[in-house]
């Protein structure tokens, strides 16, 4: 791939908040050692890694020693599926307590991925059945259970991210909604046209409550299977949004996708050559990412 001058500038210190590295039950074309090496090839600030199934934080600790020569740090998180109980308190904590930076809401268990997922549809399989159960943040009265209100204030005291992983919309207004209140500052609406299909007045109340809207490199990549989005389509969301609150993650590692480096490279330059100025790409890869990341206190 031919690399435009100045397109390693604009890269230099990005913040990936979605890598998909390994280990995982999903197939992985790295792992976090390997990721880490990937993204020191622009120059990489920090890498948040995701799973749908286990506390990410767990690997880090485990690859200690491999980690203390790899170039760029890694960090870890829980997302709030079955394989770990689901919203479990205890769960958090645990994360937490090793050093996590980010808890996503339910993922692979939420209601609205289970809807738009069947496993055979491009979304990759895990190896073996899971036995994923519906994970849901109301109690038996459609108010937020008291796990998930807990859950927001363990987030506010660490000060880390809580993101609102594959919710529905008005799920995920709600979830944000309680967090605010409760005092989390670091709020992410993931890929809100991919599975969550938030409506604009769910949008913009959630940016309401200090959220910030994530948009994945890898569904505007040509060589990802789906949902292989135009670049006019993320173009046209960052202008609605603004860069202020725009975040731009790759929501890569997964076996036969290119890696992540590669499309900051593409789906970048892409940008550029459509008019998004480098200092508001860097708002969005760089500040916003590392806000959210605890990196900085202010984006």
């Amino acid at each position: 791939m031919d690399i435009a001058p100045g397109l390693l500038k604009v890269l230099d210190g990005t913040v990936d908040l979605h890598c998909h590295s390994g280990p995982s039950p999903f197939p992985r074309r790295f792992d976090h050692v390997e990721a880490s090496h990937d993204g020191a090839r622009i120059g990489m600030r920090a890498i948040l890694v995701k799973s749908h199934h286990h506390n990410t934080v767990m690997d880090l600790l485990a690859m200690k020693t491999q980690l203390a020569d790899a170039p760029t740090p890694m960090y870890g998180g829980v997302a709030l599926n079955s394989e770990v109980g689901g919203i479990n308190p205890s769960a958090v904590a645990v994360a937490i307590n090793m050093g996590g930076r980010c808890v996503w809401g339910p993922t692979v268990s939420a209601g609205q991925h289970i809807r738009a997922h069947s496993h055979d549809d491009g979304f990759p399989s895990a190896t073996g059945n899971l036995y994923e159960k519906e994970v849901s943040i109301f109690d038996g009265t459609g108010d937020i259970s008291a796990d998930t209100d807990l859950v927001t204030r363990l987030v506010a005291d660490a000060g880390i991210l809580l993101s609102g992983g594959h919710l529905d919309g008005p799920s995920m207004t709600a979830f944000f909604k309680t967090a605010s209140g409760n005092g989390v500052k670091r709020l992410l609406l993931h890929h809100p046209d991919f599975i969550v299909n938030a409506a604009e007045t769910d949008i913009e109340e959630m940016l309401g409550y200090g959220a910030f809207v994530e948009h994945e490199l890898s569904m505007y990549h040509p060589d990802v299977p789906a949902p292989r989005w135009p670049i006019e389509q993320l173009v046209d969301w960052i202008r609605k949004i603004g860069p202020e609150r725009t975040v731009l993650d790759s929501d890569l590692g997964q076996q036969g996708n290119p890696l992540p480096v590669d499309a900051y490279l593409l789906i970048i330059q892409q940008l550029l050559d459509h008019g998004i100025p480098a200092t508001d790409i860097r708002q969005m890869i760089c500040r916003n990412t590392a806000y959210l990341l605890g990196l900085e206190e202010t984006n």
